[in-house]
């Protein structure tokens, strides 16, 4: 999977942030939205003008509405 190989080679990987964005992209539209928040989280962390600040955002939002029992930010 994509994924595993994403974890196996990221420390020879200097992903930059658009990289980290469309990747928690990727993950999100999997299903996976913890790995998606990190993706994100990356993203920002490099560059935080990046519109992965707004993904994540959209996210958080997401997560408050629908999984209010579950989510604690």
């Amino acid at each position: 999977k994509i994924r595993n190989r994403i974890k196996r080679f990221k420390w020879l990987l200097q992903m930059t942030s658009e990289e980290y964005y469309k990747q928690g992209n990727d993950y999100r539209r999997q299903g996976l939205y913890h790995e998606a928040m990190n993706s994100y989280m990356e993203a920002i962390a490099i560059d935080p003008d990046s519109p992965a600040a707004t993904a994540r955002q959209m996210l958080e939002e997401q997560f408050s509405f629908y999984y209010k029992d579950y989510y604690n930010p």
